[in-house]
């Protein structure tokens, strides 16, 4: 199950931030994932050593309102549930491989 799992690394600053610092890498895991299968997709994925997980949920948060045809449209925006996986020493994932290429060729 562990291969099937959908792991989407969130490819923010502070995503960026925190992989640099203390080695911990931001994913947006389904709303059925736990702690135990995100770990074992991570080190099968990736082929890295998980030491920590940390599971988040962002709650859903409604979006302006509108006028279509006459009735009133009101959407929400979807909720996220995140994974804060912490990798044990000397293991990285590549994900911000690119962006540290282009620094590097800038100097």
């Amino acid at each position: 199950m562990s291969k099937s799992l959908t792991l989407k690394p969130r490819l923010s600053e502070k995503a960026f931030a925190l992989s640099e610092k203390d080695n911990t890498y931001v994913f947006d895991v389904p709303v059925s994932a736990n702690r135990h299968t995100v770990a074992n997709a991570v080190a099968s994925q990736y082929e890295v050593g998980v030491a920590s997980v940390k599971i988040a949920n962002t709650a859903p948060k409604p979006l302006r309102a509108y006028k279509k045809r006459g009735r009133n449209i009101a959407g929400r925006r979807a909720g996220v549930r995140k994974a804060y996986v912490t990798l044990k020493e000397g293991d990285k994932i590549p994900i911000f491989s690119s962006v540290e290429d282009k620094e590097g060729a800038k100097k």
